[in-house]
């Protein structure tokens, strides 16, 4: 995955809240041969496949005028889901107890790859509770490539 420019994040962020959305993120992929804008949409009710078919014209239409893409690529709007993705230093605040997967650019500990307990945000750190050695490790946000929160689905 690859962070988008600040420029397109805010057009993106501008546009989307302006039609009355959550802008969760945004991120560039490449899936196979395929370059992938991905975009994540969220509202209080929940996201409909109308809401996001909206927001893909909308966005499609801004991205085609400004012209902040310059290689070709493939538009995507959606939830963020179950599993929802973690963008900002406030997300980590506000999904705080919640279990998280998260996977760094460089190595901490001889890990790119961390999941368990999120119990803090102090400054630009985000404070990890392990899973199965049920340390306590302090990440940075700088050095987070992606994150997601775990669903836990009780029957």
């Amino acid at each position: 995955m690859k962070q988008v420019n600040t420029a397109l994040y805010a057009h993106l962020a501008t546009l989307i809240t302006g039609m009355g959305y959550e802008f969760v993120g945004c991120e560039h992929a490449q899936e196979g041969r395929q370059r992938v804008l991905r975009i994540y949409i969220d509202k209080p009710s929940g996201v409909t496949v109308t809401d996001c078919s909206l927001v893909s014209r909308q966005a499609g239409a801004m991205l085609d005028v400004e012209d902040l893409i310059p290689s070709k690529y493939t538009l995507e709007v959606s939830s963020p889901g179950i599993n929802r993705p973690l963008f900002e230093l406030a997300h980590y605040q506000k999904y705080i107890g919640s279990r998280v997967k998260i996977r760094l650019h460089f190595p901490v500990n001889q890990r790119r790859q961390f999941s368990g307990v999120l119990v803090g945000v102090d400054g630009e750190d985000i404070s990890l509770l392990v899973d199965n050695d049920e340390t306590n490790t302090v990440l940075s946000f700088a050095n987070i490539e992606r994150a997601h929160v775990v669903a836990e689905i009780h029957l």
